[in-house]
Formats: C-alpha cells, structure tokens, sequence
C-alpha cells in the first residue's frame, strides 16, 4: 500500500555516475545501452518502469516495416519511397542510414534470439505492402522480442557493464552552465519517492513517442494507440535541455480498430491479402505508401457517404484467416481475438471497421521529433536521441534499434563528469518533482489531464486552423497553473503529475509549431484549413523549435539538406536558415475586427454611495441565522417584518432577498418601499427583487405609489428597476415617463424610452432624439420603429446622426415603419457608408422598400466584405424573392463564404 509522502531535502539526493546514460529501457534504449556496453562505457539505463516489460516493444511486434534485405529492395529506393511519403522534407543522411544498417541489424537481432519469418529455402520471406517496393518482414514470434532483448542485457558481460535502475524517472537534463553540453540528469524513484541526480559523460534520450497527447475517443486516458506511458517525457526534457526539436507540426494520427485502442494492422492483413474497403466493398486508397496523404483519404472516406471503412479479410480462405489470426490475437494485442468475440464478429463472416485514432507526436510514425543528425546526435553536445523520440522519418522498429546503436556508439567516447552539478537546474527539476505534494488536496492528476488533452481535441487536432490553434496556445498557458496546482500524496501520483507537465509542453510545442507552418503539407497529419495548399517554394523547409535564452519557444525554417538520392517531384531551394523567432498568435476575439471604432459613449455618472455610517461589510448579525431558518418555513409579511425592520441592513437585505424568495401576499409594496432603505445593499435586493417577480406581482396602487416615489431616489440603479416595473405592470402613463427622460442617468432614460413605447407615446419619442447619449438615441430608433402605429418621419433627425450606431439603428427601423422612394433612395446611397452598421442597416430598410428601388441595391450589397451586411441584404432580397432580379441575386449567393449567407439564401428555392 502506498503511504504519504513528504518532500525530500535537496542535499539528501541520491547520487550515481556513469559514463553513458540511456534515458529509457525500449527498443532504442536497450540497444543503446548494448552498444555503448560493448564499446567498454559504463552504462547507467534508467527506466521508469521495468525494463523487462517496458516500452511499446513489450507488448510485441508483428513484422518490421522497413526490412531493406539484399536481393529484395535497394536502400535508394527506400530512401526515395520515404522521402515521397514525408512530402520531400526528410533528411536522406538520416533515413539512409536506416536504410543500410537495417538488414545487419536484422542479423544482430536474430543472433540474439529473435525470429524473423523465412522461407521454405530459408530466405526472408519479405512481404510488398506498398506499390514500390517490399520491405515488411513478418516475426511470428514477435510476442518475445522484449524477452529476448531482456535476456541480453541480463547476460553477465553486460551487467558488469550495465547497471539498471528501474523505477527511477528523469525530468530533467542536467547541462553544463558554460558550454551547455549535456552531464547527466534528475529524476526521482517512482515507488520511494527519493531525489535522484546523475552524472554523466553524455546522455542518451529514448522515451518514445508522446502518445498520450490526444485524448481517444472511449475518452479513457490511457486508451491510446500508441503505449499510454509514452507522456513525451523526452520531448520535453530536450526542450527545456536548449535542443531543437523538428517536424512538430507533423502529427502522428493511424487506423485503428473501431472502440479499440488497436491498430487496424493493415501491415499483417494486406500481405496476406487483406484490404481497405468503403461500405460498398470499393478500394480507395490512392496513397502509396502509409502516410498523411493515405489518412487525408481515409478521412475524407470516413467521413463521406461511403463511410465506415472497413479491413477487408472475409473473403480470404480459411487457412489465410488462421494464420492472421495467429499473429493479430497474440503477438499485436492479446485482448483483441476477446474483443471481436465478445462481439460475436468473426473474420470469416465480419469485416473489421475502422476508424482514426487520437493524435500523437512520433518520429518513427511521421516525423515529428528530436532533431538528429545521421550518428543520432542532437544539437546539445552530448546529448542523444533515438527511436520514437528522434526525428527520422517513417523510422519503425529496425529504426529505432539503428538508431539505438548509432546513439550507443558514439556516447561510448565520453567519460563520467566529475564536476559541480548547476544548483539552479537541480532546485528547479526537484520543484517540478515535489510541488503536488505541497498541495494534496489540489485537482487530482486524471482530472487535469483529462482537460489538457480535450483542449487538445478540440483545438489543435486536424484539420487546423489559426484562430483554433491560437486558442490552443492560450489554454495551454492557462493550464500551466492549474498543473503547478495539482496535488499528489504518493510517489506513483508524482509521476503522473510530471506525465501532465511533459504533455502540456508537447501539447504547446504542437500547435505553436502547426501555427507557424502557414502551409499544408503530409496530408491529415498537418491540414491548415485557412492554408490549404502546400508551398514548396516557401515551405520545403524543416521547422525546427528550441527555447530561447529568454525562455520563449522560437521556431526557424531550415532548408532540406541537398539529397543524396534525387527525387524528381522535389527540388530543396538550399540558402540559409531563417530565424522565424515566436509565432504569433491569430486575432480569436469573438466580436471580430470593426471597419471603424465607434464614438465612446459618454461616461454614466457615478450611483450614489451609501450613507456615512453604514459599513460596507458589516459582520454576520446573529439574526442572520435565525432568519435563513425561518426561509425554510415559508414565513408571511408578519414573520418577515422585524427582520425587514432590523438596525442591521445586512438582516434586513437577507430579509428583502427571503421575501423574494417567498413571496407572501403583500409583498409588492413592501419590496417598493424598501427600495427607499437608506442601504445600497438593501435597496439592490429589493431592486431584483422586484424584477423577479414583477409578473407575479398583483398591479396594486399600493405597489404603483411606491414605484413612483423610488423615481426620487438618489439611486440611480432604484429609479431604472422602477421604471422597468411600472412599465411591465401597466402602472404609469407617458407624462410620468416622459418626465424621465430628464433624468441625469443614461440608463434610466433608456428606460423611460422603452415605457415610452410601451404606450405608444410616439410624439414623446421624438422629442428624444437630441439626447446626448448614443444609447439613448438607438433606443428612440428602434422605438419608434416598435409603436402600434410607426411612421418613417419622426426617424428623420437620427438617420442625420452622427454616430454610426445611431444611423445604422435608424435605417434599419425604416423597416418597420415603411421605406416610402424618398428614404429609399437615402438607404440606396447608405450603403456606401464607410461603417458596416450603417450599411447593414441601410440593406435592412430595403426590405420594405419598393422593389424596382431595392432590388439592384441589395444585388450589389452582396458584394460587401462585410458578412453581416451581406447577411442584410440577402434577408431584404428574401422579401422581394417574387422579383425574378431578386431570386438571380440570392441563386449567387448560395456560394457565399459565410454559412449564414448561403443559409438563408438557399431559403429562396423552398
């Protein structure tokens, strides 16, 4: 059972030393730590799990993707295949090499145990998945390969080279403050909780991919298709180490298997002759090889009419199905024969449906990773990345162990440092390390997660767009301080907190990087919606990301290094790297950009301050209590009346808000009365109040009197709900409320406009147009608009104003009160105004203007950039829709950019 923990003291970390530190017991960790072994370094593998059973490799392989074997394929082919499906931006140096040491690689493993599929002659026996070459090696024992890597590590040789330390998770990679090299790391012990510092000769950086970015459908947090474990740990201690990452931009997004976080295995299935069919049993993938471009058409099945896509395997014999069988149910995911059971499908009689997984960052699956060069080194001297992590594209399993070895065999030169360790750098991983438990009732670990990675969804998953993107940046930052805030009690749960820190940086790194790449490029992996055309000319150029001395995340394009293989359908235009600096961010605010900034409007004065002696926030009477216990009884007026009475106006507002909650007979003239309390809190409760429940409120003259007399109160805010009663009650008649219309307070003049209307009080209306306040003047428009009998004259004054605001409310009441030539012809000429509002206005007007006058002017008016406008006048166009003019104008519209405009021009062919 686990028990709480406390935080550890800086000076009581445990310290080791090593020559060569491999961050990470997979598939690339373990054969770096091998090599290095073999070259005579000492080893230190840290492995925040078991090695035995860590790593996406544990849970077994069926095949390798990219088996260059002699006589089958040609390393240039490979080289040329892989740089087409990555759009052109590959670093052939780097994928050549996988290239060429793949197949002895293929030998080493085999020397040590692990099966590869071969022929009755003894040949492997490679299978052609893609259309251009062969390159997938089945492993029938793929289950075992962890073992047997296991196996090796544990031989004797090894561990007197090899030590291995499980349960210990790095956060951080400790660098040198002078010449930033890389000299060890920090960390803590998942189980213990205990601080644990390294040093190191050089490191070596093998987490994996960061697959727990997206959040899968189930919405189960580590349901993902790549291993849930993989948090991008190593993305972001390179990041925050000064390394340049690249291709982050470059999403990782595959098939699966519909409700199963497992790969549809499309590798296994079409060898043997399986495929991919839409629900009419066509093929449709036109990709040839699995990349972005093949899921952009998978998507774009998907989400078509001829979706579900399926894997197609009934029609394959039964022998066939067996030995598919044989490799998907055990070696892929031993769940997966129990999942199709327990949904009665069988792949005899069901094809197995499809659909898209949660979004990832992975080299060895797209591109997106730690920039390497061709020996596996990053841009931090000493520093190394291999596998999932780095960024070589399309680089699978044989990629990740070449990689492994080209990472061990270079860090193999250095030896343990032996100096100080930067104080700064330890404080600072100890911290992110220790913070939770500072904080045990904070948000718990799945509950923050779970919201990261759903902004992660909604924002930054394909397709993307800017303003999504933007949005994602600032809920990012956002989180920064909800994940500081989370509380943790046990080491697992420190562990999963730092799982959250690495994902928020990966979430970040991801979209700053999709927002600075203003192009699309691989397909779905980075489709910009609001930049759908790939621009080789300014974009074959990787984009790489690093931190800033000042801490900020900055990007620069560098070209793509002259290939060593040509590939005529790319030319890389060379020239110098351009310093991008930070992205910036695309303008997301809601009410949009302005053709012109109105007039501000006058400044309300201020309500008037309580009386001299009445605190502002007097302590709790202890009639407080006996009151909120008397709420629960329903009391009448006579319970309620000492309370109502009581010296301390915190009572008696608790004793207003009871009453409106009540609402006992009688009420009404007593919530009036208390609206002249001489507390401003007391008065505001009865204020609500009496909005509350002015339609239940019997039209009383008791009630009337006391509205009337609140209009002489100081209080603005009193004088306003007043007002706004009287009105809905019927109370009052158009002298009283043309006596308001004097009053000092803006709103409640717009008040005493509205009880104007109210009853039709038209000439009072008009004599408010030359009120000082905009607000005013727009509530007289559309009022005049709003009586029972309107007229176009009385709007004469406003449709002169100013202001735009006023202009544009004026015109569009014309609609209301009739648009006779001579205002039609002003509204024509409106349109040309250089504020929307007014024009929008003036297309609204049209609506009730003669048709041979409106007509043309709203068929130009479709041409506005403004939406809004354009909106107007396709709605006016609608009135007119018996003109033949009109429906020609609306049939040009159904194209319209805006969804509203094409919406409601297509209203026109009903």
């Amino acid at each position: 059972m686990d028990t709480p923990l406390t935080v550890p003291d800086l000076a009581d970390a445990t310290e080791l030393s090593c020559d060569v530190l491999v961050i990470g017991g997979g598939t690339a960790g373990t054969m770096a730590a091998l090599t290095a072994a073999e070259r005579g370094a000492d080893v230190l593998l840290l492995e925040k799990a078991h090695v035995r059973h860590s790593g996406a490799l544990a849970m077994g392989m069926d095949g390798v993707n990219n088996a260059v074997v002699p006589g089958r394929a040609e390393p240039d082919d490979y080289v040329a295949e892989i740089t087409r499906a990555n759009d052109g931006l590959v670093d052939q140096s780097t994928v050549r090499r996988t290239a060429t040491r793949g197949f002895a690689m293929v030998r080493r493993l085999e020397s040590y145990g692990v099966k590869f599929e071969k022929d009755e002659h003894g040949e492997y026996a490679v299978r052609q998945v893609h259309r251009s070459g062969s390159y997938v090696l089945p492993m029938p024992e793929g289950k075992d390969v962890k073992k047997v890597l296991y196996r090796q590590l544990r031989r004797r040789e090894m561990r007197e080279r090899i030590r291995i330390e499980n349960r210990v998770m790095p956060v951080r990679v400790l660098t040198h403050p002078e010449d930033g090299r890389a000299v060890g790391a920090a960390g803590f012990h998942t189980r213990t909780g205990e601080f644990v510092v390294v040093r190191a000769g050089a490191v070596v950086l093998a987490t994996g991919p960061c697959g727990r970015l997206g959040l899968p459908a189930s919405g189960y947090l580590y349901g993902t298709y790549e291993n849930p474990t993989n948090a991008g740990d190593g993305y972001a201690m390179a990041y925050h180490a000064g390394a340049a990452l690249t291709g982050i931009e470059c999403f990782q997004i595959n098939p699966l298997i519909k409700d199963y976080n497992g790969p549809a295995c499309a590798y296994v299935a079409n060898p043997f002759g399986g495929y991919q069919v839409n629900r009419h049993g066509e093929r449709f993938v036109e990709s040839d090889y699995w990349s972005g471009q093949m899921m952009a058409e998978f998507a774009a099945e998907l989400a078509s009419d001829r979706g579900p896509v399926y894997l197609k395997l009934s029609h394959l014999p039964e022998e066939t199905i067996g030995a598919v069988e044989s490799i998907l149910h055990t070696t892929e995911r031993p769940t997966r024969g129990t999942f199709h059971e327990n949904r009665g499908h069988d792949y005899r009689t069901h094809d197995i449906e499809m659909h898209i997984s949660e979004i990832g960052l992975c080299g060895g699956h797209s591109a997106s990773g730690v920039r390497v060069d061709d020996r596996a080194r990053t841009t931090v001297p000493r520093l190394y990345a291999a596998g999932d992590l780095a960024s070589v594209p399309h680089n699978y399993m044989i990629g990740a162990f070449v990689f492994g070895d080209l990472a061990g065999e270079d860090a193999s030169r250095y030896r343990a440092y032996e100096g100080e360790l930067d104080r700064e750098q330890l404080a600072a991983a100890h911290e992110l390390v220790y913070r939770p438990l500072r904080n045990p009732d904070g948000p718990p670990q799945p509950q923050v997660e779970y919201k990261l990675r759903r902004f992660v969804n909604d924002y930054v998953a394909p397709p993307k767009t800017g303003a999504k993107l933007s949005l994602a940046v600032e809920a990012f930052d956002r989180m920064s301080a909800e994940i500081a805030g989370m509380g943790a009690r046990t080491a697992h749960e420190l562990m999963r907190c730092a799982e959250v820190s690495f994902i928020r940086d990966c979430a970040e790194m991801a979209a700053r990087a999709s927002l600075a790449r203003t192009e699309s490029r691989w397909g779905l992996y980075h489709e910009r919606l609001d930049h759908p055309e790939r621009d080789d000319t300014g974009w074959l150029h990787h984009l790489d990301l690093r931190k800033s001395p000042s801490g900020a995340m900055e990007f620069t394009a560098r070209p793509v290094e002259p290939y060593v293989v040509p590939v005529p359908e790319f030319s890389p235009p060379g020239g110098p790297e351009r310093l991008l600096g930070e992205v910036a961010l695309v303008p997301v605010a809601t009410a949009g950009a302005r053709d012109a900034v109105p007039a501000a409007p006058a400044p309300r004065p201020a309500a008037v301050d309580a009386p001299a002696g009445v605190p502002a926030t007097a302590p709790p009477h202890p009639r407080l209590l006996g009151l909120l216990s008397l709420v629960e009884d329903s009391p009448d007026l006579d319970a309620l009346g000492p309370y109502l009475a009581d010296a301390d106006p915190a009572v008696r507002a608790a004793a207003v808000t009871a009453l409106g909650e009540t609402a006992p007979a009688g009420a009404g003239p007593v919530l009036a009365g208390r609206l002249r309390d001489e507390a401003a809190p007391v008065r505001a409760a009865a204020a609500a109040a009496l909005r509350e429940l002015v339609e239940v409120l019997p039209a009383e003259p008791a009630l009337a009197e006391g509205l009337r007399e609140a209009l002489g109160v100081p209080d603005p805010a009193v004088r306003a709900a007043a007002l706004d009663v009287l009105r809905a009650l019927r109370l009052g008649a158009a002298g009283l409320y043309a006596g308001a219309l004097a009053d000092p307070s803006v709103e409640v003049r717009v008040q005493a406009v509205r009880a104007l209307v109210s009853v039709d009080a038209a000439g009072e209306l008009a004599r408010a147009a030359a009120d000082p306040a905009r607000e005013v003047r727009v509530a007289v428009a559309r009022g005049l608009a709003a009586v029972r009998a309107p007229a176009p004259e009385p709007l004469a004054p406003l449709l002169d104003d100013p202001d735009p605001l006023v202009r544009g409310a004026a015109l569009a009441a014309l609609a209301g009160t009739g648009c006779p030539p001579a205002y039609a012809a002003g509204a024509g000429a409106a349109l040309g105004d250089r504020a929307w509002q007014v024009r929008s206005g003036a297309a609204t007007a049209l609506r009730a203007a003669p048709p041979g006058l409106a007509v043309p002017a709203l068929a130009g008016a479709l041409a506005d950039p403004n939406a809004d406008v354009r909106k107007a006048a396709v709605l006016s166009l609608l009135a007119h829709r018996a003109e033949p003019a009109a429906r020609a104008a609306l049939a040009g519209a159904a194209d319209d950019a805006d969804a509203d405009v094409r919406a409601y021009a297509a209203r026109a062919a009903r």
